[in-house]
Parts: C-alpha cells; structure tokens; sequence
C-alpha cells in the first residue's frame, strides 16, 4: 500500500511546473557563475601577456581572450562620447570614449579613457585630447553589453563636441562620425599621470554569489517535493 492520497491532477502540474522553473533558474545562475570565471580568466591572462599585431586581430578578435594592442596614430578631436549613469568605488560618473585612428587604418577604434566623477550632477570637464599621433595602449575588448534599450539611437540630436549615452553601440557611433568603427573598443591602460580612473576589473556579481543564488533555487525545487509529501501523506 502507499502511503500518499491520490493527487489531483492540479496539484502534480503546479508542483511538477515549479520544481521546473526552480530547477532551470538554479541551472541559469551556474551558467553566469561560469561566464564570470572564464571573463576574470581572461582579464588575469590579458594583464600578463604581451603586446599583439592589432592587423591580426582587429576585424575578427580572438573569442577566447583579450588581446594586448600598442598603437600608433591620431584621437579624432571634437569627439566625446559620454556613457552615463556609471558608478565607481561609491561615486556616480561617466565612462569617456573618444575615437581614434590607428596609422595607415581606414576604420576608427573607440577608446574608453577611463572613469570620471560628476561633480553635483553635472558632467565633469574634460581634458583636451592629445594633438598630432600618439600611441595608445591597453586592452581590446568587446563593448559593454546593453541591457534593457529604451528609446532609440539619441546621438543624432546632440550637436555638441561632447554626447551623452545610455549604452555603446559601435553602428551608431560609427554613423554619428561618418566613419565603421572595429568591433571591439580599447581599455586604456591604468597612467598615475592621469585624471581618468582605469579599474578594469569587472564590477559584477562574483560568481560565488551566483552560486548561492543556484543553491537557493535548488533547494526551493527540493521544497517543493518535500510539501507536496507532507500535504498528501495519509494520515493513521
């Protein structure tokens, strides 16, 4: 003999579902955990390895790593653009990109310049970019990801040197300049001489708490078996 009632049919769908959507949701936080591992791997590997041909790598990057480039060219003056609503050790700020033409290139390459603070809400002053060729070096990565995009492509009504926005989309810079930019963007490496602040260690959720995030959910799915026990024992 068992020792369950028989279950309605509702009560197995509804549990059956939710230890589903529990089990998949536990599953989704492991897959995060192992994007963040394998985004810190490379980052870790990035800081020790040497400089790379960017001809080699600049229209189709390598996926599995970040390639350390040095630079020869030229900042595109009277060109800012301004990723707002960034934050850093507690202040609220912008990411400043500028573009920049490598010698002997037809296409632009968008360089992040680093992390400024607003001061009261307003947009920091910016420094003027350097004149003439200049080299730049650091780390050819893929664009920050774009989450939720509200509203369309607001470049083309800012007419000012300086633009704001909300997310990096290279399409778009590209055609606010007139010219394709590369597909990935250059992470300027860290200069004590300069007012930018450059932490190119990711600022996410370690992937530790994605983990516990996974567990919680597993053990939520376990739950839901264990209630479905309880309420359909038979009762001596």
């Amino acid at each position: 003999m068992t020792f369950l009632r028989r279950p309605t049919w509702f009560a197995v769908a509804l549990t059956v579902a939710g230890i589903l959507v529990f089990i998949r949701l536990g599953v989704w936080q492991l897959d995060r955990a192992a994007e963040k591992d394998e985004l810190l791997r490379r980052f870790a590997a990035s800081a020790a390895a040497g400089v790379e041909e960017f001809g080699m790598v600049a229209e189709t990057p390598p996926v599995d790593r970040y390639p350390r480039l040095d630079l020869a060219g030229r900042f595109v003056r009277d060109h800012y653009y301004l990723l707002d609503d960034q934050t850093h050790a507690g202040q609220v700020g912008v990411h400043v990109y500028a573009p920049f033409a490598p010698r002997g290139r037809d296409r632009y390459l968008l360089v992040d310049l680093g992390f400024l603070s607003k001061d009261n809400g307003a947009n920091p002053r910016l420094p003027p970019l350097p004149a003439g060729e200049t080299h730049v070096h650091g780390l050819y990565v893929p664009p920050p990801g774009v989450g939720i995009r509200m509203g369309g492509d607001s470049l083309p009504g800012q007419h000012a040197a300086v633009k704001t926005m909300v997310y990096v989309d290279l399409k778009e810079i590209g055609a606010d300049l007139g010219r394709s930019l590369y597909p990935r963007v250059l992470l300027l490496d860290a200069d004590p001489a300069s007012i930018y602040t450059r932490d190119w260690t990711p600022g996410f959720m370690p992937p530790a708490r994605h983990r516990a995030y996974a567990f919680q959910w597993f053990t939520f799915a376990l739950a839901a078996v264990v209630i479905f026990v309880l309420l359909h024992r038979k009762r001596r």
